[in-house]
């Protein structure tokens, strides 16, 4: 364990993720923006050597882009606690009390929060819904089941909550992951499933490696993986949905970049997806590294949250 978690800790201390590319020449179909986005980011200075210290780290990125975020979207937050689960509620200009309402489920490989607050602001302000964004318990010190346990809940919840109005769900990197466990768990127990999901940047089979990941850094997934599910096998459906039966999914739509290591595994859940009989569209934005919408400001990542909301405003009655 502690050698995956000192290889996790290095991960997070790379640019951009938790985990970066490696040795790759420069993207040249991507904006000037992005370049100078991704070039800010490689040039923060590192984190300490410790968990708390990683962690710090990224909450400080969050705070930064979050803070530009809500003042450019015109959005607002406010941090609470449903279910006994702390969330982060970030609500639009205009919202109306009885629209549809999204949750999310952030990014950070399982051992941080990267993403609570740069995923969902502009989700929110595109779609004109409420966003309500789960801090799951972390790993190391709450290994599997915990977030999905802290993720049902908060769902069931809004679920009570909505009285009958619609409820997506959606997450990108480990967050996609846990949404996508979050599927499985509710069919299992046949529970109802949200109105649409969003898997952004993600993977269904915790076991199972690719091209993508041997390309573009992804080496150290196994690790994090298996500090995110303890003692359970990686291979379980529990963790892995792509090892059990996937059909009666909700529409999803998958989103990934050239560069993400996580782009074989996204593109394969949409195609079994697919094959399953399932709504579900794969968006690939050239050149640019695992769950850039999160940390990287610049039109693609507009273009990304702009694919977002359309789907969500479309699956949800937003849209005609």
């Amino acid at each position: 364990m502690m050698r995956r978690l000192a290889i996790a800790l290095a991960l997070i201390a790379l640019p951009g993720s938790a985990l970066a590319q490696i040795a790759l020449p420069p993207a040249v179909g991507i904006s000037t923006e992005a370049r100078a986005s991704l070039a800010a980011d490689a040039a923060r200075p590192p984190a300490g050597p410790s968990l708390p210290a990683r962690r710090a780290r990224i909450d400080s990125i969050q705070q930064e882009i979050g803070g530009r975020m809500l003042a450019r979207y015109g959005v607002t937050m406010r941090e609470t606690v449903i279910a006994g689960v702390p969330v982060r509620i970030f609500t639009p200009a205009g919202w109306s009390p009885k629209g549809p309402l999204l949750m999310n489920l952030h990014g950070g490989g399982f051992i941080v929060d990267a993403g609570s607050r740069t995923e969902n602001i502009p989700v929110a302000a595109l779609t004109g819904y409420r966003v309500v964004a789960v801090r799951y318990r972390l790993a190391p010190e709450y290994p599997f089941p915990a977030a999905l346990d802290d993720a049902e809940a908060v769902y069931r919840a809004l679920r009570e909550e909505a009285d009958g109005q619609p409820v997506a769900v959606f997450g990108t990197s480990a967050g996609a992951i846990l949404t996508g466990e979050l599927i499985a768990r509710l069919k299992a127990l046949g529970a109802p499933l949200p109105a649409a999901v969003g898997f952004f940047s993600g993977t269904a089979d915790l076991e199972q490696s690719d091209d993508a990941m041997q390309l573009f850094g992804g080496v150290g997934a196994s690790d994090l993986a298996r500090i995110y599910a303890g003692t359970r096998a990686l291979r379980d459906p529990a963790l892995s949905p792509l090892r059990g039966d996937v059909s009666g999914w909700p529409p999803t739509l998958c989103l990934s970049s050239g560069r993400d290591f996580l782009l074989g595994s996204t593109a394969t859940l949409c195609r079994v997806l697919d094959a399953a009989g399932v709504p579900a569209t794969l968006h690939i934005f050239d050149g640019l590294p695992h769950a850039f919408w999160a940390y990287v400001e610049a039109p693609e990542s507009d273009a990304a949250f702009a694919t977002m909301a359309r789907f969500f405003l479309r699956n949800m009655g937003g849209m005609k």
